[in-house]
């Protein structure tokens, strides 16, 4: 193959990804010719309603599948937390790339900290995990929901609708805007979402010629960590409607999987975590997604179904 066609989102942070995986492609393949194909997707339309009232991850990719199925490109470039961990027939997550920093980050312009605020301050998220780890830690703060590209959310700080607002690390980090982060949220105040720092590149099933070209970029280590924390959420039945998180990190050869399911007003937190072997990824998540439903968490899914 001598081009390859990117379709991805036309965010900024998106075509930071989508560039990315390109100057990536580029350097491994010399000669290669790699050009985006962006479009917009029904979730980047709609702005006014929570992701987990209107139909949840998949729509900030079904536009970009159906370029797959048409053939007008040939792969696309998603960030992971985004990106649904049921696949639809046809189509399979073919590289996970090194992961940048997966923790959330405090964004604020008057404040250091979630503890600094004071009560009744407003924290804006996109996310019910979020959300709820934020009730369960800080139940005198109001937590209001916060949609639209990383330009916009910020935009709404910058025009004092929210005291702070939580996002992503990576994405900030990505774009130069690390001096907006006032502090990092370690994992133990909030725990990542699924692959959240993590990117995917989706392909057609039958592109067994796109899939050796892209297999130089896989990055064993994420890859790992990240099949245990979709194999929690797919065990679960995690969606947008569900309060989920987990998070697997590599210490001294195995893997350590922590994950959580919470009520969406956070009153209601059930907590477990494992290790294995990193081959054992699919294995460790299922079992630590067994741990959640015997805790308590399959009421809280039974709930939310």
């Amino acid at each position: 193959m001598d081009r390859l066609i990117i379709a991805t989102r036309e965010s900024r942070l998106a075509l930071w990804q989508a560039e990315h995986v390109k100057a990536r492609l580029m350097a491994c393949h010399p000669g290669l010719e790699v050009s985006l194909l962006g479009m917009t997707t029904r979730g980047d339309q709609i702005l006014d309603r929570t992701l987990s009232k209107v139909g949840g991850k998949g729509l900030f990719v079904k536009e970009l599948e159906v370029a797959l199925l048409e053939s007008r490109a040939d792969l696309a470039v998603h960030s992971l937390k985004d990106m649904p961990v049921d696949m639809p027939e046809g189509f399979e997550l073919s590289v996970i790339l090194a992961r940048e920093d997966p923790c959330d980050a405090f964004v604020s312009n008057h404040y250091a900290s979630l503890e600094a605020l004071p009560a009744g301050a407003v924290v804006g998220t996109s996310s019910l995990r979020r959300e709820s780890q934020l009730r369960e830690r800080f139940p005198h703060l109001e937590v209001k929901p916060l949609r639209g590209n990383l330009d916009t959310r910020l935009g709404k700080l910058d025009n004092n609708e929210y005291a702070a607002i939580i996002l992503a690390s990576a994405g900030l980090t990505r774009l130069g805007m690390d001096a907006r982060i006032r502090g990092v949220l370690p994992p133990t105040q909030s725990l990542p979402a699924v692959g959240q720092g993590a990117l995917g590149i989706e392909i057609r099933s039958d592109r067994a010629d796109v899939a050796a070209m892209l297999a130089p970029l896989a990055d064993p280590q994420t890859t790992a960590e990240v099949t245990a924390e979709r194999a929690v959420s797919l065990a679960l039945g995690g969606s947008c409607q569900v309060p989920l998180a987990a998070y697997a990190v590599t210490q001294d050869g195995q893997l350590w999987l922590r994950a959580l399911v919470a009520s969406p007003d956070g009153k209601r937190v059930y907590r477990a975590e494992g290790r294995a072997a990193p081959v054992a990824a699919q294995q460790l998540g299922l079992s630590v997604a067994a741990q959640l439903r015997a805790a308590g968490a399959a009421e809280i899914l039974a709930e939310l179904a």
